[in-house]
């Protein structure tokens, strides 16, 4: 008995143990195994919910999908149909470039081929035409029949009016033209029955004076320009060159400083040319007028073979001492030349103001040829001229330009026949060689 009220009260306390501890931990256990449950039953339902939601938004894209693949595709259809009409459109336009293109090629190609024929064909037949002309003119007889029949075509020529007077060669505008004339009209007044030292002095001292107004530019401003009273620059001239130069040289340059003048720069020029004028007018007195022509002449054609020479005496950044050193040893090389011939070249290479030495040589032989109202006629042939071809050319010449003419000849062989002839600005060109150089100029290139 007691035994079962011992293992009763065991059992009691084992049952309020239980209850005590362990029925609440499982109940506890329970509760929280149904909350579990319930979360997961929730977010079973919100998955569902999810799901059908995302069946319906991938049905739905689905169908957009469907209605954007609609557009694309037909709008890619329009594209395709406009892209095709423009590509055959631009094939069409295209293709009508190429073809006239293709024409114009084809066309080009064909003036091309015929010129270069033509080229070819002139070519020969220039060169042809050269030989023969050549063989022909071989023949000394020959070569002066082309010489005669230019005669005979000058003479067929219309007079034609072309007066070089002295100072012409200047190239002045009027009012220093009419200038000029006064000072070289004070100057024959001087030179008339001057005697030779009267002559050199101022063919001495007229170049130094220019030199000065070279050097010192403002005192050729004052004495240039233009005035209603020259009285003051007058007596200027009086008090720098009165002690210093001779009556004469002092009377031109008086006349020269009272006159008006287009630029400053024609002072100096009509001083340079009356020295010119003082050099050949005694010359002209000593019977040397001729061969002091000739001489300018020859040199002005030894400037115009030797360029490097002509430069040299022209360039400004060598000085004018150096200059005329280099002229005086060229021309004791070739032979020498009379003092006034001298004196007139060293007159020429101290004074030039920028232009060719060349240029200013053939003025001043032209210049000397003028003194003798003469106009001069540079000649180019082939041979020597007869007496009589020579004869009939000056006379010609004469009666075409209505003044003396003098013959300045010059032998080329390279002219073939012919002639040609310069006579200040005008040529006349009745060369063989140039007639060959016309033909070949006018081929086709």
């Amino acid at each position: 008995m007691s035994t079962f009220i011992g293992n009763l009260i065991g059992f009691a306390v084992i049952v309020w143990a239980a209850v005590k501890w362990v029925v609440p931990l499982v109940r506890k256990m329970m509760q929280n195994q149904q909350e579990a449950i319930r979360t997961a039953l929730a977010e079973s339902k919100s998955a569902a919910d999810k799901l059908s939601n995302a069946d319906k938004m991938h049905a739905k894209a689905v169908e957009d999908a469907k209605a954007e693949a609609t557009r694309v595709t037909d709008e890619a259809r329009t594209d395709s149909g406009r892209i095709a009409d423009q590509l055959r459109e631009q094939a069409s336009v295209e293709a009508e470039r190429i073809k006239s293109q293709g024409e114009q090629q084809v066309q080009l190609l064909r003036q091309q081929t015929i010129r270069n024929l033509r080229h070819h064909l002139g070519t020969e037949a220039t060169a042809k035409a050269e030989a023969i002309v050549r063989g022909y003119v071989a023949d000394p007889a020959a070569q002066s029949s082309t010489v005669d029949r230019i005669l005979d075509e000058l003479d067929a020529m219309a007079p034609s009016s072309a007066v070089l007077t002295v100072g012409a060669t200047l190239n002045l505008r009027a009012a220093s033209r009419d200038a000029l004339a006064e000072v070289v009209k004070q100057f024959e007044s001087v030179a008339e029955g001057a005697s030779v030292d009267k002559l050199t002095s101022l063919a001495e001292n007229l170049p130094a004076v220019a030199k000065l107004l070279l050097k010192e530019p403002a005192l050729n401003k004052l004495l240039a320009q233009a005035t209603d009273d020259p009285a003051a620059k007058v007596q200027l001239v009086q008090r720098l060159f009165g002690s210093k130069v001779d009556s004469a040289t002092l009377s031109l340059l008086n006349t020269a400083v009272s006159q008006r003048w287009s630029a400053e720069a024609n002072l100096i020029d009509a001083v340079e040319h009356v020295a010119r004028l003082a050099l050949l007018v005694r010359a002209e007195r000593a019977g040397e007028a001729d061969e002091v022509e000739n001489q300018l002449f020859r040199f002005g054609r030894v400037l115009d073979t030797e360029a490097r020479f002509s430069r040299l005496l022209s360039d400004q950044m060598v000085p004018a001492e150096h200059r005329v050193n280099l002229l005086k040893q060229v021309l004791e090389r070739s032979g020498g030349v009379n003092a006034t011939t001298a004196a007139l070249l060293t007159q020429t290479v101290e004074l030039l103001r920028g232009e060719p030495a060349d240029v200013a040589v053939s003025e001043l032989a032209e210049l000397a040829v003028a003194r003798r109202g003469e106009v001069v006629a540079e000649v180019t042939a082939a041979a020597e001229l007869t007496g009589e071809q020579h004869a009939r050319l000056a006379g010609l010449l004469t009666r075409i330009y209505g003044h003396p003419v003098s013959i300045q000849m010059n032998i080329d062989p390279d002219v073939l026949g012919g002639l040609l002839i310069t006579v200040g600005d005008e040529v006349i060109d009745g060369s063989i060689s140039s007639r060959l150089d016309a033909a070949r100029a006018g081929l086709p290139d």
